[in-house]
């Protein structure tokens, strides 16, 4: 020591930052490990199913066009969801297609769609063992022409754990002023 200063080698250096940085990860982990732990028991607490969830979801869109050719189309999709009690939720579902095609509308006129956006606002119903059914008005927003729509479909919530759940689902999204589509597709949820 040095008048007061302590001067440190690089081997010393290096061994305090990677003391300091082994310190902070230990540290997150255990912040995370407590607040898992917290969520979970919140979630015993709760067993009548309100809340919040959000899902995120890849799956495919069927395109009918008439007089043109049928096209599969790559989607993702993020919904928010709230359900009120085990039974009944209300969820705005939000995909978008992610790919240029060609449909025809009610004038028979050929309309391209380069990366439609489609959000619903949906009413959200369980009955069974997991199955729940939407339905709800939305549109579909494209630069060009945009499309007024309803959704129906059916979707099944299979647990992974008591906050996470796979959700495969199937819908139908009928344009009042133009074409249909089916929707197929596979979410994780997480119920926060």
């Amino acid at each position: 020591m040095l008048c007061g200063l302590y001067l440190q080698s690089d081997e010393e250096k290096h061994i305090s930052v990677k003391n300091i940085t082994i310190a902070f990860f230990l540290i997150v982990a255990n912040i995370c490990i407590l607040q898992a732990q917290e969520h979970e028991h919140h979630n015993e607490k709760e067993h009548d199913g309100r809340g919040f969830r959000i899902v995120g979801v890849i799956g495919h869109t069927l395109v009918n066009n008439e007089g043109l050719d049928n096209v599969f189309v790559p989607s993702w999709g993020l919904d928010f969801e709230y359900w009120f009690n085990e039974r009944w939720g209300i969820g705005l579902h939000n995909d978008v297609e992610i790919e240029t095609f060609v449909i025809r509308n009610a004038e028979n006129d050929e309309i391209e769609r380069v990366n439609p956006l489609v959000l619903t606002l949906d009413a959200l119903y369980q009955f069974g063992n997991g199955f729940v059914i939407t339905l709800g008005p939305g549109v579909e927003l494209e630069k060009e022409e945009s499309f007024y729509l309803f959704r129906f479909g059916i979707e099944y919530e299979k647990d992974i754990s008591k906050s996470f759940y796979l959700l495969p689902n199937l819908f139908l999204d009928q344009r009042f002023d133009g074409y249909n589509t089916w929707n197929i597709g596979l979410g994780i949820g997480m119920r926060l």
